[in-house]
């Protein structure tokens, strides 16, 4: 059954986590300097800190070298990262989740030539190219295409004897700027594959996403213009499409751990300012909008922990424990509008202060708003959200190549 109640393993994950984040992140990262939002430099002496806490292998099989953690305790980690500082925790969560994807679906040859160098490099990060800057999301298409990707895959892979042969570009591709290995979607001969291309291949050019920034952590393009790689480095079969694994909600706890520290700056600030004799927690209007945001905060982490758990229990939709949902979409929308108002509403207890560029709460708005329009963006969400309850697809017309 689905509980709410944490293992003291959990607990202890989380508050080891929770500790990092105000002793070693905050001090970093909200610097009056950093708070400029045109200059949002990655801590990566905080990145490999987190590094060698295990924090990168977090959901890598324990069998594989990892700490082989659930969804439900990467979420749990991935928030108090956040509540330190988003970008840590979108490229802790990122390089996370692909170390358990990517490395599970590797040969035994693959996992002899990647597996040591990630373990035994603080700063190897992980990237998964599979967007494309024409793909259908920039026409206006948004449902899914009938081989179960989002958009047209452009990129191609043609075999040339021992080698693949890789042309084109993939956009905002997370932890692009610093990821030492890609996974590549591409079109073969034989359907959509993905294919490992290490940073440095020949050909492979990665350039920083441009401002104005939406985005969270680090994130790039890359551009392949005859990129050779050996035949080996072919995940899975051609032709066996997007990978898979990869809908569990760790982006959503990242806007889990925004709200949180916006709300606990906006409580703690509310209990030391008087004003009219008394601390404006105590006046209607402040301790209203701390009230909502705390309803808020708490309902989207009921919802993130949900679809985590259910993410770690496929058991319970077989057997109809719980309904048949993509509880992750779900999460994605209801946390995007939810945290950003919470996190508005408790800038609104700081006055003139929660707009300025020195002070954390304009850098709490600002998070939360990318994750309304980030990635697949909550408007998307629903379109695809709505296809999935209605069980239908596009016209053919709309998804023609």
């Amino acid at each position: 059954m689905f509980s709410l109640q944490l293992s003291a393993e959990q607990i202890e994950f989380r508050d080891t986590v929770r500790d990092f984040a105000n002793d070693v992140i905050k001090p970093v990262t909200l610097k009056a300097d950093r708070l400029d939002l045109a200059d949002r430099r990655l801590p990566m002496e905080v990145l490999d800190q987190a590094s060698q806490m295990g924090l990168r292998a977090l959901a890598l099989a324990e069998d594989l070298g990892g700490v082989g953690a659930d969804n439900l305790t990467c979420c749990l980690v991935v928030e108090e990262l956040a509540v330190g500082d988003t970008d840590v925790a979108a490229v802790m969560a990122e390089t996370a989740l692909l170390g358990r994807v990517l490395f599970a679906a590797m040969s035994p040859a693959q996992r002899e030539k990647f597996l040591q160098p990630f373990l035994s490099d603080d700063r190897y990060h992980l990237a998964h190219a599979n967007h494309e800057p024409d793909s259908d999301e920039s026409l206006g298409v948004h449902y899914f295409r009938k081989d179960g990707s989002r958009h047209r895959v452009t990129a191609r892979a043609v075999k040339d004897g021992n080698d693949w042969v890789i042309n084109g570009v993939k956009d905002h591709v997370v932890n692009a700027p610093i990821a030492k290995l890609f996974a590549v979607e591409v079109a073969t001969d034989k359907g959509i594959s993905t294919i490992l291309v290490p940073a440095g291949a020949a050909g492979l050019t990665v350039t920083a996403q441009a401002e104005p920034r939406w985005h969270h952590g680090s994130c790039g393009r890359i551009a392949l213009k005859d990129v050779r790689v050996p035949a080996g480095n072919l995940l899975g079969a051609a032709g066996s499409g997007p990978l898979a694994g990869l809908d569990v909600p760790f982006s959503q706890a990242v806007n889990l751990g925004i709200g949180r520290a916006a709300y606990e700056a906006a409580l703690d600030y509310a209990q030391i300012r008087v004003q009219g004799g008394r601390p404006i927690v105590q006046h209607q209007a402040i301790g209203t909008k701390l009230a909502e945001s705390a309803i808020r905060l708490e309902t989207c982490r009921n919802m993130v922990w949900k679809a985590a758990w259910a993410a770690d229990h496929p058991e319970a939709v077989a057997d109809r424990s719980i309904a048949d949902l993509p509880l992750t979409s779900i999460a994605a929308v209801f946390t995007a509008e939810n945290i950003y108002r919470a996190t508005k509403d408790c800038a609104e207890c700081f006055g003139a202060m929660g707009v300025m560029r020195d002070m954390p709460l304009q850098k709490y708005i600002s998070d939360a708003r990318i994750c309304l329009y980030s990635g697949d963006g909550a408007a998307d969400a629903k379109l695809r959200l709505a296809e999935q309850l209605g069980n239908h697809r596009r016209p053919a017309m709309m998804a023609a190549e």
